[in-house]
């Protein structure tokens, strides 16, 4: 059916109002807002203004928070060229670094310019004509020693480090920390030594920074300097905050109490005891007998019967010999000075046990000595021992 003259009307300011909008307001209609944009991804904290007029802003906002991702250069939107603000800015002469400053290369080379500039017109020609070389002339393990020994090695940028127009003039915050007033702060805040910050004040009446829930401020929720007071005077240091029972609020302001140290242990892991010499010197004492001859201990070979030769004895610096001694009868053991258990048998014989005190088994025999009757082999000795059978023949 035929529509009605109204509804045509309808239809024709429609159209109307759709060719009214250029390409590029629907283009903007269309477009995402920035509090959308910042709803929508997970870092918030990169997007920008501009990010909104990009074709796919979710995309273009996620490649900026990427991990190790290089941001564009800042100086992309501005008008005026890069670098023209350091037109008027004197530019300071190069200066040589230290460890080439040491060579002392920058005083010859002065003089050789001194030297040339006295010389005439006709020198001068003579030298571009005939050039000399070696006029620099230094040590070459001078030069080593600058270069692979005192040399420093340049301050490199970091990553994503760019730089921009006016970057030299910031102040760099890296070894700057919170609550360590620098000299020229102080200066600057005309403190004097001993004096308390002028925020101290506001501190203890509203709290300690947010940013920053441990600082530890002196007055505050730590203990001030010594000889500084409490006290709204010139020089003090307000009221420490304190609740209605007398606690601290913040932290404890309070000057800790000097308790004395306990001795320190300078012992050494290992070390040994100074006891420990005399304790064995005792033990071998109380081991020989009356004679002066040492009674084999334990675990030691008792020596066989010898004739004619001495008994070595074992000491306590080595092996010696006892003139006059030819025997000494073998497979018994003689024990030292011991000490009795409460049970009455012989708890220990210098220090060993008395379960053990069975005859140690023949380890060695001393060996008559002789001279040699003839020289044989191609290393002959003068003396011969004399071996004895075990039949006894």
């Amino acid at each position: 059916p035929k529509t009605s003259l109204l509804e045509e009307a309808e239809d024709s300011s429609d159209d109307e109002g759709n060719k009214a909008l250029s390409k590029k307001k629907r283009k903007i209609v269309g477009r995402i807002t920035l509090a959308e944009l910042k709803t929508l991804v997970k870092r918030p904290d990169v997007v920008e203004v501009w990010d909104t007029t990009s074709e796919d802003p979710r995309l273009l906002v996620y490649l900026k928070a990427y991990r190790n991702t290089v941001n564009v250069p800042k100086h992309w939107s501005s008008k005026r060229k890069y670098m023209a603000g350091k037109r008027g800015v004197e530019k300071p002469p190069f200066k040589l670094p230290e460890f080439i400053e040491a060579t002392g290369i920058a005083k010859i080379r002065q003089s050789i310019l001194e030297k040339q500039a006295e010389k005439s017109l006709k020198g001068k020609s003579r030298d571009k004509a005939h050039p000399k070389m070696g006029k620099l002339d230094i040590d070459y393990q001078v030069l080593h020693d600058a270069f692979f020994k005192f040399a420093k090695p340049p301050k490199m940028s970091k990553h994503n480090d760019l730089y921009y127009e006016g970057k030299e003039y910031e102040a760099k915050m890296n070894n700057k920390k919170p609550g360590l007033l620098s000299a020229a702060l102080k200066e600057a805040l005309a403190m004097s030594e001993g004096s308390p910050p002028p925020w101290l004040i506001n501190m203890q009446r509203y709290g300690p920074p947010p940013a920053y829930p441990n600082l530890k401020v002196p007055g505050l929720n730590a203990p001030i300097p010594q000889g500084a007071e409490y006290g709204y005077h010139p020089g003090g240091w307000g009221k420490p905050p304190v609740d209605e029972f007398g606690n601290p609020l913040y932290g404890d302001w309070r000057a800790p109490e000097d308790t004395p140290a306990a001795p320190e242990d300078t012992t050494l892991w290992g070390e040994v005891d100074e006891d420990y010499e005399e304790d064995d010197e005792d033990e071998v004492e109380g081991a020989e007998k009356g004679d002066g001859t040492a009674t084999p201990m334990l675990g030691t070979a008792t020596p066989l019967v010898g004739s004619g030769s001495a008994t070595p004895v074992v000491s306590r610096g080595g092996m010696r010999s006892i003139s006059g001694v030819s025997s000494i009868t073998s497979g018994l053991e003689t024990p030292g000075t011991g000490s009795r258990s409460k049970r009455g048998g012989i708890a220990s014989v210098s220090g060993v046990s008395s379960a053990s005190l069975t005859p140690t088994p023949q380890l060695f025999q001393v060996l008559e000595e002789q001279k040699a009757r003839g020289a044989k082999g191609v290393y002959p000795s003068q003396h011969t021992y004399k071996m004895k059978s075990r039949t006894g023949g």
